[in-house]
């Protein structure tokens, strides 16, 4: 990816979902002007996720996402299943392609109701328009509103139904031809509509800091810094505090002590990566803000509510509990990996117990939480919001505490009420 490009996480994700040779893959190509995805008229071709950034007008970046067939079958197909609904929980806006030869069908049913459980704006093609009999489409689309509705009303030319309102309470209906390209642009238009939301802007950094405001980032340079570049957090955090108008001040934490000491005024906010929080606090004066990436993320992509409540676990932990500790993304582990290493480190020094410790990376997130006794959570820094909020919800439903690295960090370091100070209504918690 260059380096310009919109960050996946920070991009709408639309999901393509439905059964085996509906025509996922090609309405997806025909949405995309592209051959991003394998085309066959062997059912199953798509066997795991596929996934495209790409610019989608009018809506703008995104990434686009096919997704095994919902009724694949046998072992392999059960996994293959799975995957999809795991891709659920990272989109913003689906697209249930639906064989119009065929019509609505069990699966395609329970699928939609996965979708509205999880309130996913949800745009329905029906697709293959070329060869299917009229009849059967106004019956798909009849039927399609009668589960949601109670009533089946009547079709217009475009597979809506005649009122408004059961037209928006069962999701965005169309007809398309991915072989003809009829009806293409409008499914266009319904997914960015369907992907637009009116929720308010969320900042990293930029809220915090007023024009001219000096932030001062502190990046440990050791042996698990990718090199030639830093990471992702990072970068957006430093263009976060640019469009605040402000100065971004870069540092190792072996300089930090030593640069405070030469500015004339003093910074307002201190940010450092959560492994150098101890470091950190000992050398930034207490009248300057202290926090983390970790813990700035934990408030941009989730709840920091939720992960400062939760660290209190800890306390309470004893011999033989589980804890689970889970990364978004997948990455080389070095010599002193800080979610395989370092974390279970403090953590059993900090509470003086034999606790267990499991990992997770990635996708890989448990459907089954219950068995841990708190979750502690990277920044999530390559999750989208959505996937960052089904986990913290997820956690929250079957009552487990979870927290994030920089929450625990600073907790265990015994720093979490001043890394926290930056937030009034997090900080009176405390």
């Amino acid at each position: 990816m260059s380096l310009n490009q919109t960050p996946a996480a920070e991009r709408v994700h639309i999901g393509f979902f439905g059964r085996r040779n509906a025509g996922k893959s090609s309405v997806m190509n025909a949405v995309t002007g592209q051959d991003i995805a394998v085309v066959s008229e062997v059912r199953g071709t798509t066997t795991d996720p596929v996934y495209k950034s790409m610019e989608l007008l009018p809506l703008g970046p995104v990434v686009m996402m096919d997704t095994p067939g919902i009724d694949d079958e046998g072992e392999l197909g059960a996994l293959r299943v799975r995957k999809s609904y795991q891709v659920l929980n990272k989109t913003d806006a689906a697209v249930l392609v639906i064989d119009g030869t065929v019509g609505v069908t069990p699966e395609d049913m329970a699928l939609l109701e996965r979708i509205r459980e999880k309130k996913i704006p949800c745009v329905i093609a029906v697709n293959k328009k070329e060869a299917a009999e009229e009849a059967a489409l106004k019956k798909t689309v009849e039927e399609l509103c009668r589960e949601k509705t109670g009533s089946g009303g009547e079709s217009g030319e475009n597979g809506k139904s005649g009122s408004e309102d059961s037209a928006e309470d069962t999701g965005r209906v169309i007809c398309v031809s991915a072989a003809t390209g009829e009806g293409i642009g409008e499914l266009k238009e319904l997914i960015a509509s369907a992907a637009r939301t009116e929720e308010p802007e969320r900042y990293i950094v930029r809220d915090l800091l007023a024009p001219s405001d000096m932030a001062v980032l502190v990046v440990p340079i050791d042996k698990a810094a990718p090199k030639g570049r830093l990471i992702l957090p990072q970068q957006q955090t430093i263009r976060d505090i640019l469009e605040a108008d402000a100065v971004s001040v870069v540092v190792k934490e072996t300089e930090l002590k030593n640069v405070l000491g030469q500015f004339r005024e003093k910074p307002k906010l201190v940010i450092t990566d959560s492994q150098a929080f101890e470091k950190v606090a000992a050398d930034t004066p207490e009248d300057i803000l202290l926090t983390s990436f970790s813990i700035l993320f934990a408030r941009y992509k989730g709840d920091l509510d939720t992960v400062v409540k939760g660290v209190t676990a800890l306390d309470t932990a004893e011999d033989g509990d589980v804890i689970l500790i889970s990364e978004g993304c997948t990455h080389h582990r070095q010599c002193d990996d800080i979610g395989t290493v370092k974390l279970p480190r403090w953590i059993r020094e900090y509470t003086g117990k034999e606790i267990r410790i499991e990992t997770t990376s990635g996708t890989e997130f448990p459907d089954e939480l219950t068995k841990y006794k708190m979750i502690i959570h990277c920044g999530g820094c390559m999750l989208n919001e959505r996937e960052m909020k089904y986990r913290l919800k997820c956690a929250e439903d079957q009552g487990v505490p979870v927290t994030n690295y920089g929450i625990a960090i600073a907790f265990m370091k015994g720093i979490l009420k001043r890394s926290v100070e930056v937030f009034p209504e997090i900080y009176k918690m405390l």
